[in-house]
């Protein structure tokens, strides 16, 4: 085995070009060793206490050692709390800041070892979850028929031109979540991958009263329910800062903190709103006014008359309704931006992120990774029943694709 590794070494490094993988990894091996026995030569502790009780420890050697070491092992982002400690004087400090940092170290590690793991970690949980799936299905072979109806929707969805226009008022939630319609550019039928995507985004217009979850997301539901009551919250933040900007001007809206104020104000006051939204709306409408008029106020402009602060008064209740324009406008793009995403991927769609939604783009932002990273992960998996049950619905010899592509 020895001479098998020397071997191995030698083919590497005669290759052409030289491949220094096994030196590499020889050479870090061989650093960790000296490194482990300087440690253990400097921090012995049978030594350290003979030194202890003759009075002939030296601490600040022993200190600037143990720095040096730390600032040999931190991750970058902890150089400047180790530098620090370099000017800590008094000795009970500095040992507590050492605990403190090297604290902060142990989580970089863990969080290092949890990274570095992570794709083997997702493959095995993908395998698994496959597996347990299959299982069942092989017990219940009707198990995949709420799948079946929701896939078939969502390719009449995405096939049927949607007789609203986008940007009208009464514009529902079905045809928000719809993708483009492909039936409306050219005759083909959707691929197999855009009927998939439709069902996702379905997903967060779902009426548990009325439509069965499907099987393969079951586990995923709770989830996918938080992240429909997240893209609410999100449609009525942008709709309430889109009303008051037009009120009160980019002046106070360049401001970072009276914008963060107002999203503050607003998603207090609308914790309630699916059970009582007249009555939010009242609430955030009158403190979102009072925030303008102060706003206003001391940055020396004028302040609203009468008739501008009863006109944002009114515009903000009214968001209350479903049918509002600014409210069902807003819901469209957040889905359409979503859409994007699955199909773009997030890095792509950030860079085109739409302005009407710039308001709200951190925490846009934030439900698109886990939206995009969720529906990833039961694509992985589920992605061979997708295919067979969209086969029945686009017959491959007609479909522009035959797979289900990964997101």
């Amino acid at each position: 085995t020895c001479n098998a590794f020397w071997n191995h070494l030698k083919e590497q490094l005669l290759s052409t070009p030289p491949d220094f993988t096994c030196a590499l990894r020889f050479l870090k091996e061989i650093k960790e060793n000296r490194l482990r026995n300087e440690i253990e030569e400097a921090l012995d502790t049978d030594l350290l206490k003979q030194e202890a009780e003759h009075g002939a420890l030296d601490v600040p050697r022993l200190s600037n050692y143990i720095l040096n070491l730390m600032a040999l092992l931190c991750a970058p982002v902890r150089d400047e709390a180790v530098q620090k400690l370099e000017t800590i004087a008094d000795p009970v400090q500095l040992l507590r800041g050492i605990f403190r940092v090297l604290g902060l170290m142990k989580m970089d590690m863990a969080n290092y070892t949890i990274k570095s793991f992570q794709p083997y970690l997702q493959e095995h949980s993908i395998q698994y979850e496959q597996a347990k799936f299959q299982e069942l299905l092989d017990k219940q072979p009707s198990l995949l028929n709420y799948t079946t109806k929701w896939l078939t929707k969502a390719a009449t969805d995405i096939s049927t031109l949607c007789p609203s226009s986008p940007d009208s008022p009464g514009s529902s939630c079905s045809m928000a979540c719809s993708l483009p319609n492909r039936a409306a550019y050219n005759s083909e039928p959707p691929s197999p991958t855009m009927v998939l995507y439709q069902g996702y985004l379905n997903l967060l217009c779902w009426d548990p009263e009325k439509e069965e979850f499907p099987e393969t997301l079951l586990m995923d539901r709770i989830r996918l329910q938080e992240m429909a009551f997240h893209l609410h919250q999100l449609t009525i933040l942008d709709s309430v800062l889109l009303v008051a900007r037009s009120f009160s001007g980019e002046v106070l809206f360049s401001s970072p903190e009276f914008v963060d104020r107002l999203k503050c104000i607003t998603k207090a006051l609308t914790e309630e709103f699916i059970s009582r939204p007249e009555e939010a709306m009242l609430s955030v409408s009158e403190q979102v006014s009072q925030e303008i008029h102060q706003g206003l106020k001391d940055v020396g402009l004028t302040t609203l008359s009468s008739e501008n602060t009863a006109s944002l008064l009114g515009q903000l209740q009214d968001i209350a309704k479903k049918e509002n324009c600014i409210r069902s406008i807003v819901d469209q793009r957040i889905r359409l931006f979503l859409k994007f995403c699955l199909l773009h991927g997030m890095k792509e769609s950030l860079l085109h992120f739409p302005r009407g939604l710039i308001l709200i783009e951190r925490e846009l932002a934030e439900l698109g990774w886990k939206f995009v990273s969720l529906m990833h992960h039961n694509q992985q998996v589920f992605s061979r029943y997708y295919a067979e049950i969209l086969k029945n619905i686009i017959p491959p010899a007609q479909a522009q694709e035959t797979d289900v592509e990964p997101i």
